[in-house]
């Protein structure tokens, strides 16, 4: 099987579109609340690794119906009017992630240069996963 578009080329793409908050800006923009940082990675991920704290869990496979004001699933979180910057393990699914929401209308919206595995190894504050941490 040859497919037109590989994952590698999508994220390349995606990454033209959207806006990549360098990883130093976002470690100081943390904790400013106009700002959400939104965790996409799966739920085991999240037990795992640990999560930015204060970061709202927003499952990839569910994002877009959340994201939805006219979805049964949709989250208040994403009618805040607030600034949202989007990560997963190394910046692959937040680049498509953001770029669907983007493209969706949510605005100002980001993903993290590098991902949690980045902002780790930088010595940015870390959390534990807790049932607050999903989106409301």
């Amino acid at each position: 099987m040859v497919l037109r578009k590989g994952c590698k080329q999508l994220v390349a793409e995606a990454n033209e579109k959207i806006r990549t908050i360098p990883l130093q800006e976002a470690i100081k923009r943390h904790g400013d609340p106009e700002v959400v940082f939104v965790d996409i990675r799966d739920v085991r991920e999240l037990q795992r690794e640990g999560m930015i704290p204060g970061a709202v869990h927003a499952p990839r496979g569910m994002l877009e119906f959340w994201v939805d004001p006219e979805s049964p699933y949709y989250k208040d979180v994403f009618g805040s009017g607030k600034e949202f910057y989007f990560y997963c393990a190394s910046a692959w699914r937040s680049a498509l992630a953001t770029l669907a929401v983007q493209e969706m209308g949510l605005e100002p919206v980001a993903h993290i240069e590098g991902g949690f595995s980045a902002w780790k190894k930088a010595g940015g504050p870390l959390g534990e996963k807790t049932e607050k941490a999903a989106a409301k």
